[in-house]
């Protein structure tokens, strides 16, 4: 099931299994899980982008240990709030992943995020290289944080 609809996701959801966050770049995957109660994300892991059957088997192999129950996408919409080519890319991505697995998926706007994610690991001081390491899974940290403190609002 895909959704753009928070509610009809956080519906779907099986209660005490974590959820994934993800923020699709063009050469990285961030990774992000939350508690089974839902209510912090923590970045996981970064996966370098190679081709999607081998980038889904990583994902898959994370969402199966873990027992994950849903995902969150980090949807790239233009500042205006339109779609572009990138949105498109990750609609597709989703729907291919959804052939593969099968939990919930939503989307969640990112707009921000890596800006956001940016200004946290400069306020820690992190080196340049520190931050190139873990802005993606950071800033899907700030992605799926954003879908699970708007998921509250349900229960």
């Amino acid at each position: 099931m895909i959704t753009n609809d928070i509610a009809e996701f956080h519906a779907a959801l099986p209660p005490m299994r974590a959820i994934v966050g993800l923020d699709l770049g063009t050469k990285t995957i961030g990774v992000a899980v939350s508690d089974s109660f839902r209510g912090v994300a923590s970045p996981l892991e970064t996966i370098k982008r190679k081709k999607f059957t081998l980038d889904a088997e990583q994902l898959i192999e994370i969402l199966n240990k873990r027992e994950v129950a849903g995902v969150i996408l980090g949807l790239p919409l233009n500042m205006d709030g339109s779609e572009g080519p990138r949105s498109q890319a990750t609609r597709a991505f989703a729907r291919n992943l959804s052939k593969l697995w099968e939990g919930p998926i939503s989307f969640w706007d990112e707009r921000l995020s890596t800006v956001a994610a940016e200004k946290a690991l400069l306020e820690a001081d992190a080196t340049r290289k520190r931050r190139a390491e873990v802005i993606d899974n950071i800033a899907a940290s700030f992605i799926l944080q954003g879908a699970l403190d708007r998921m509250r609002n349900f229960e």
